[in-house]
């Protein structure tokens, strides 16, 4: 029997590097800014820009001077591919090198109230799992870490489903019932649950964060008041403490695992007494970017763990 002849793929006029490179480009929006983050010289990112439209035969970047770069209508889908081309080349070289483990970084965001307590367990888990993972954690507000899922420095975040954009995808991995942190020495420590419009009056500490200011004005506002904000912190923490002297009370998400605040007073989390929608906690990463192996594997162990 003849032997079949094979058909030559041909060689391709561009390499995964040079895809990187585009990538890189267009998350940080300047060709210097890609240089800086891949330790090469502007001089490099630049011929291999120029490189891959001559491979392309189109023009992939509209470089602008002392505004950075544009991507084009065919610059958007060869990144959009160069992202799955290139995640699926990690894969492959995870899969083969790491002999099925899952192997590589994983970059997570979350929002701080989240963090204390359930990103230590999460991360702890993941790593009993898979132990040659490696996850990185950095938290701060919703919208800096859409924009580092943007620019491709984080892999996924964790946040609560509230103000999102529509831009990211989402999974549920929890659900958290709002209800009032208060001191749990003073007016309201001993009640069942708490009426939402009796606080109309009283003063409230925010943790001074868009996403929590957001919820807050959604909830108040629909029981037909605003709340009297006397104090404000971005440290959840300090909220605690000052709700712990009496200071005020909170709205909250996630229950304290302890009543003792970080100065030692106590507090007490109350149900409303008016049924209030649930809010799920969610892990998000962009609709236009393939997740690497490690990132999907924390993916589907958080939705597993759940919260």
């Amino acid at each position: 029997m003849p032997a079949q002849a094979s058909v030559a793929s041909p060689e391709l006029p561009f390499t995964l590097h040079q895809l990187r490179m585009l990538v890189t480009v267009a998350e940080t929006g300047t060709i210097s800014g890609a240089a800086e983050r891949l330790l090469l010289s502007q001089t490099a990112v630049s011929l291999a820009l120029s490189q891959l439209e001559k491979a392309f035969a189109a023009e992939l970047l509209v470089r602008r001077r002392a505004h950075g770069v544009t991507l084009t209508a065919t610059g958007h889908t060869v990144v959009a591919a160069a992202r799955r081309i290139l995640a699926e080349a990690t894969d492959l070289y995870e899969e083969i090198g790491g002999r099925g483990e899952v192997v590589g970084a994983v970059a997570v965001g979350c929002y701080p109230s989240l963090g204390p307590s359930l990103v230590p367990a999460l991360l702890d888990g993941f790593l009993r799992r898979h132990p040659r993972a490696v996850p990185t954690l950095d938290e701060g507000p919703q919208e800096t870490l859409e924009h580092r899922l943007v620019d491709g420095t984080l892999d996924v975040v964790i946040s609560y489903d509230l103000a999102l954009s529509d831009s990211l995808a989402k999974v549920a991995i929890a659900q958290r019932e709002p209800g009032v942190l208060v001191a749990a020495d003073g007016t309201w420590g001993d009640a069942e649950a708490i009426d939402l419009k009796q606080l109309a009056n009283e003063p409230y500490v925010l943790l001074d964060t868009p996403l929590s200011t957001y919820h807050l004005a959604s909830i108040t506002r629909a029981a037909g008041f605003e709340p009297r904000i006397m104090y404000r912190s971005q440290n959840f923490e300090t909220v605690r403490s000052l709700v712990g002297r009496g200071l005020g009370w909170t709205l909250l998400l996630t229950p304290p695992r302890s009543e003792l605040t970080h100065e030692g007073t106590r507090v007490a989390m109350k149900p409303f007494a008016q049924k209030l929608d649930p809010v799920d906690v969610v892990v998000v990463w962009p609709r236009s970017r393939s997740l690497s192996r490690a990132a999907r594997a924390f993916v589907a162990f958080a939705q597993s763990a759940g919260g």
